[in-house]
């Protein structure tokens, strides 16, 4: 009874039907493939010389200096990472750039909001004026020499302002903003405040920016980014030492070798080779960890983020 029931379910049941797979053109597997490939490549070439560094930054001085360090750390040592953390110019960069990176980067953020959004206004009058105006900042500048003689009248020469003003707000990313304001953000919002009475400084605080996490974090990372890896402004503008950025003292200790100790013969000059050879690949791994932490925190916006701002409009 129980096998004639069964059977007769079976056949009552409605039978799905057999999906089947349908096969690319060979066309599309072949460009996959190589699409493929080439990422595997890049991947590789971008990977490979990572893992290099971190591992000769893990190994022996002298391991580093006879090349038997691979992609594994050879005779592990942490000598390399004591000997830069206890620098005393290493640490003042690090704080340096520390400071610039955080207020240039929430200067920066403000300002490019606070012009970004009149611009995305289409009752702003002038806006196009501006807009054109900021675009053509992009192909031509004041140059170097003109540019550093408005940084000394301003009296910001060798001051921490000299990094954190002259480039403050970077035109690609007002570009991204007002069209990520324009095409990310319903006009029935700002309708709606305005019968509510809300100021224009009040739906930008309340409804835009809680709106605009996306958009924030890909101005965060790009300021960020900016400012960690600023080099050439600390360059020309800071004189005082103790104003230099974690870039300036890199390429003071690794360019120009210049550690501050004194060899007294030759051994003590092979000695010191030896170690500022693995010394770079630290100091490489402790400039870099900061930008690293921050990332993954803000990664998800920041796909999101420049997608909308760069495709739409």
């Amino acid at each position: 009874m129980s096998a004639l029931t069964s059977s007769v379910l079976s056949r009552l049941r409605p039978q799905t039907p057999a999906v089947k797979r349908v096969r690319e053109p060979f066309r599309d597997r072949v460009f996959l493939i190589v699409v493929t490939v080439m990422l595997v490549v890049i991947l590789a070439l971008v990977l490979l010389p990572l893992i290099y560094i971190v591992a000769s930054s893990f190994s022996s001085a002298s391991a580093v200096s006879a090349g038997r360090v691979s992609f594994w750390p050879v005779e592990f040592s942490l000598r390399a990472y004591k000997e830069a953390l206890s620098n005393p110019q290493v640490l003042r960069g690090y704080y340096n750039s520390l400071f610039y990176a955080t207020a240039g980067t929430l200067i920066s953020v403000t300002l490019t909001v606070a012009i970004a959004y009149p611009l995305s206004r289409k009752r702003f009058f002038g806006r196009n004026v501006l807009m054109t105006g900021l675009i053509f900042t992009m192909l031509f500048s004041g140059g170097l020499i003109p540019t550093y003689m408005v940084v000394q009248d301003l009296g910001m020469l060798n001051t921490r302002w000299a990094l954190l003003i002259p480039n403050a707000i970077g035109v690609w990313q007002v570009i991204i903003a007002r069209t990520f304001f324009a095409n990310s953000i319903p006009e029935e919002l700002h309708e709606a405040a305005m019968l509510d009475g809300a100021s224009e400084l009040r739906y930008l605080r309340s409804v835009v920016l809680p709106l605009s996490k996306p958009l924030l974090a890909v101005l965060t990372l790009m300021y960020v980014i900016w400012q960690w890896n600023t080099y050439f402004d600390a360059l020309v503008y800071l004189k005082d030492p103790d104003l230099y950025p974690l870039q300036i003292v890199l390429r003071n200790m690794l360019v120009l070798n210049t550690r501050g100790v004194g060899a007294t013969n030759m051994a003590q000059q092979m000695a010191q080779q030896q170690l500022a050879n693995v010394l770079k690949y630290a100091l490489i791994v402790v400039s870099s960890v900061p930008v690293l932490i921050i990332y993954p925190f803000i990664a998800r916006h920041f796909t999101k983020g420049v997608m909308v701002g760069a495709v739409k409009g």
